[in-house]
């Protein structure tokens, strides 16, 4: 589909870059394979009620939209549902705003069953916010008139009472994945790996970090939303240690609040992660303004002052940048204890990152002395087998086993 992007600059202005952020909204546009034949910054002194733009710009652009035939005009911001149906109206072209689009490239890329019933949910819940009275079939369908007649329900209340029911029975569904999901942390804990979360804005190199750390073959794509269901492998750490790699979908900024909600079960694995890595696009122009981005949700989400004490900052595509721009960012870099420098691509800094990783996994070991009766084989030779014992002595009814371990061990062992 013909497809034209404009990114609205309002008169209180932003933190943002108009022209970076009219170049991100075609990248969302891309990402949807639409075909943006035109794309263009519009100032908007005040936005109107009914329209959004004046009437003047409003007719501008509808000439440009029926020179270029395009199908479908993609808004970067907010519109009002009131706004959206009179565009749509006057410019005889579908018309998508900023969260609508992003809804529709989840809707294109979710894989998994749980990321289906979560974009539909997003989606459902966004529908919701939507329902106006703009057509006929709006009119009251049952119900005499004044008070003796009841209330009656006009069309609205159905497609509202309908979406209500929808989302219940998703909402229904996507509990039992929370519940499935715990049952995998749980079994996580039990095997005693660490699970140390991907974090990050959207293209910021996260699947390409996580296929070199893990060998895998994650869509790592120079694409936004590239990835969207979950993934988990186990990654090999300095020193024979182990942990679980989660990456995650990415984040942007204006990220609509249905899909804050709807995808609040996968990020859960980010909640209960020992350690997370913000992966941030170092060459990009706003490369500060998107780590923002992703701190504000991750307090939307929960993330306590606590759990961004375990973060450390990867600030990747090193390569990208010039000479002088790279050796600048590695000096500012240097001085942080909490920030590493690399390419995910080229390898470049990865080495030191996991060093640093292992070295934040690291806890504290304990000396313990364990009484085991002849009968309890499985014990004796699972402390063996993962070199925890030091010392060992028969005794009339079984052994007393020196062990050192880590509490995340001696809870496995537990476990056993």
């Amino acid at each position: 589909m013909r497809a034209l992007v404009l990114h609205p600059i309002r008169s209180r202005g932003g933190t943002r870059d108009p022209e970076d952020a009219l170049a991100e909204a075609v990248s969302l546009a891309t990402a949807l394979d639409l075909d943006v034949v035109a794309a263009a910054t519009v100032p908007l002194p005040r936005a109107r009620a009914g329209q959004l733009f004046g009437k003047g710009k409003v007719e501008e652009l509808g000439k440009r939209i029926e020179e270029e035939e395009v199908g479908l005009v993609i808004i970067d911001g907010p519109l009002s549902p009131v706004q959206q149906r009179n565009l749509e109206k006057i410019w005889k072209a579908k018309v998508l705003d900023r969260t609508g689009l992003i809804l529709e490239i989840f809707g294109d890329r979710a894989q998994t069953r749980e990321g289906v019933l979560q974009v539909e949910l997003a989606h459902l819940s966004y529908q919701k916010s939507r329902l106006v009275r703009s057509w006929t079939h709006l009119e009251r369908q049952r119900g005499g008139f004044g008070f003796l007649g009841g209330p009656g329900e006009t069309q609205i209340e159905a497609d509202r009472r309908a979406l209500d029911e929808r989302i219940d029975r998703i909402k229904q569904q996507l509990a039992k994945v929370v519940r499935t999901r715990g049952q995998h942390r749980a079994a996580r804990t039990r095997l005693a790996y660490p699970v140390v979360a991907l974090v990050g804005y959207t293209n910021a190199g996260k699947s390409t970090l996580f296929n070199r750390l893990t060998g895998s073959g994650v869509l790592a794509k120079d694409m936004l939303f590239a990835t969207l269901d979950p993934t988990m492998r186990a990654i090999a750490l300095p020193r024979a240690k182990r942990a679980i790699l989660s990456d995650t979908v990415g984040f942007i900024s204006d990220l609509p609040h249905q899909l804050v909600a709807a995808f609040r079960a996968t990020l859960e694995e980010v909640l209960e992660a020992d350690l997370i890595l913000h992966v941030r696009d170092i060459a990009h122009p706003e490369t500060e303004i998107q780590a923002e981005n992703v701190r504000s949700i991750l307090a939307e989400l929960g993330v306590s002052d606590e759990s961004q004490a375990a973060m450390i900052e990867v600030w990747n595509k090193i390569d990208a940048l010039d000479p002088v721009r790279a050796e600048t960012v590695a000096a500012i870099a240097a001085r942080e204890p909490r920030v590493h420098v690399i390419s995910a691509r080229t390898g470049q800094g990865v080495p030191a990152l996991l060093d640093a990783i292992a070295a934040d996994l690291a806890e504290p070991v304990e000396d313990e002395t364990l009484h085991l009766r002849f009968d309890q084989g499985r014990e004796r030779a699972w402390l063996f087998d993962h070199k925890l014992v030091q010392a060992e002595h028969a005794t009339e009814d079984g052994y007393d086993v020196d062990v050192r371990w880590t509490d995340r061990e001696r809870t496995r062992y537990r476990l056993l």
